[in-house]
């Protein structure tokens, strides 16, 4: 496999729903809601646009939003590396149509994690290659998140091996790949609607996420069978970055996320240490 990343970031809302912090700062996007004095996305589109293993990068959002305004969009735009692309009603249907035409592999991240950086894109991209994925998931070990701020994250998948954070990036190969995303169409809220996770999953794949949710198997081996479900070769990827762990979504998180941000400009000591 060779070849630039598509970079999707996936930066719409739920029809009718205003983020809390969207309305706490008075923007009509999530993704537009101020974080270190720029807004959220601005900080993700730096860090792709600076990765020497990103292409093309396409922008999922709500017509009307008013993301197409902001100057680092509209630079990126007329370089030829940037293209909106309308959210659909749905995640699945927003993701198959954002990512039409595009060249592969595609990596798909959020509007909100703004302390993603061109290292972290890279060790991602190229462990997935190396390891021959089909799907990855990239995630940190809880001592590399709560390394970067103590208060970083409060929840973890805790594994027989360790405990880990998801990172909201995912890698696609092929685009045979994205018939993975169909089996969640019809998942909606598994936590109120369990038998949706049969339908989605399977017996035999929800019996994984509860050996899983429990700490009962070992990281490698919970992607192994439900790889097995899927008929794909999805894989984890564990970065060394925590930070890429830590996204943005209330108060606390977008403390933590510009406390961050403070540090590696050099207006904070380290974080870790307090």
């Amino acid at each position: 496999m060779s070849g630039a990343l598509t970079a999707l970031v996936l930066a719409g809302e739920r029809d009718g729903r205003l983020d809390p912090l969207a309305a706490d700062a008075g923007v009509r996007l999530k993704a537009l809601a101020p974080v270190a004095g720029r807004p959220m996305i601005a900080h993700v589109l730096d860090a792709l646009a600076a990765s020497h293993r990103v292409g093309e990068i396409r922008v999922c959002v709500n017509d009307g939003a008013g993301l197409g305004e902001l100057p680092e969009v509209r630079r990126l735009a007329a370089a030829g590396r940037l293209r909106l692309a309308p959210a659909r009603p749905n995640l699945v249907d927003s993701v198959l149509a954002a990512v039409e035409g595009a060249a592969f592999p595609v990596l798909i991240v959020t509007a909100d994690s703004v302390l993603l950086t061109p290292d972290a894109i890279a060790e991602f991209d190229i462990a997935a290659r190396r390891r021959g994925a089909e799907v990855a998931v990239a995630l940190a070990r809880r001592e590399s998140v709560l390394g970067v701020h103590p208060d970083g994250q409060r929840k973890f998948y805790r594994c027989s091996d360790g405990a880990f954070s998801n990172c909201n990036m995912y890698w696609i190969g092929e685009p045979t790949a994205l018939a993975a995303a169909e089996l969640f169409r019809s998942g909606g809220q598994f936590v109120k609607h369990p038998m949706r996770v049969v339908g989605a999953l399977g017996l035999r794949g929800v019996l994984e996420l509860v050996r899983f949710r429990f700490g009962l198997s070992a990281l490698e081996a919970s992607f192994r069978r439900l790889s097995g479900r899927f008929g794909l070769r999805i894989l984890p990827i564990v970065i060394s970055d925590g930070a890429a762990a830590i996204d943005v979504d209330h108060a606390r998180s977008l403390r933590v996320a510009e406390e961050v941000l403070a540090f590696r400009a050099g207006q904070r000591p380290a974080l870790a240490a307090e």
